[in-house]
């Protein structure tokens, strides 16, 4: 079970830092993906990284801003935002894939076990 939280209010350009934890397990032999969903819109990757090697993916619209990291320690994940945007405003899940291949890191059908989502809003 994941459980993804840290959403928060905030104003254009301040940050947030968000985390998935695994409970009951860990994330060895996974990649770890964030994935955004805003009021009508299609999900959106944000970022993955391959827990064995943390290697890491970017959507194209938060590379340069946003960093995702893994705490071997606390078997976490975390997403530092910063310099927010209003567009960046919405629900950010966290998923796991197995196996993780490069070419499907941005893939959300090879994601499972969604955690409930954090919601996000950045205000102009």
């Amino acid at each position: 079970q994941l459980q993804a939280c840290g959403g928060g209010l905030v104003q254009a350009g301040e940050s947030l830092r968000l985390s998935c934890a695994a409970s009951g397990g860990t994330f060895a032999n996974y990649a770890v993906g964030w994935f955004r969903q805003a009021l009508g819109k299609e999900q959106e990757f944000v970022a993955a990284i391959r827990w064995s090697t943390a290697a890491t993916y970017y959507g194209d619209s938060v590379k340069g801003r946003f960093t995702i990291s893994r705490d071997r320690l606390q078997n976490t994940v975390f997403l530092q935002m910063n310099t927010l945007k209003p567009e960046d405003t919405a629900v950010y899940y966290c998923a796991v894939q197995w196996g993780p291949i490069t070419s499907t890191m941005r893939n959300k059908e090879r994601y499972q076990n969604w955690g409930q989502g954090t919601q996000v809003t950045v205000s102009s």
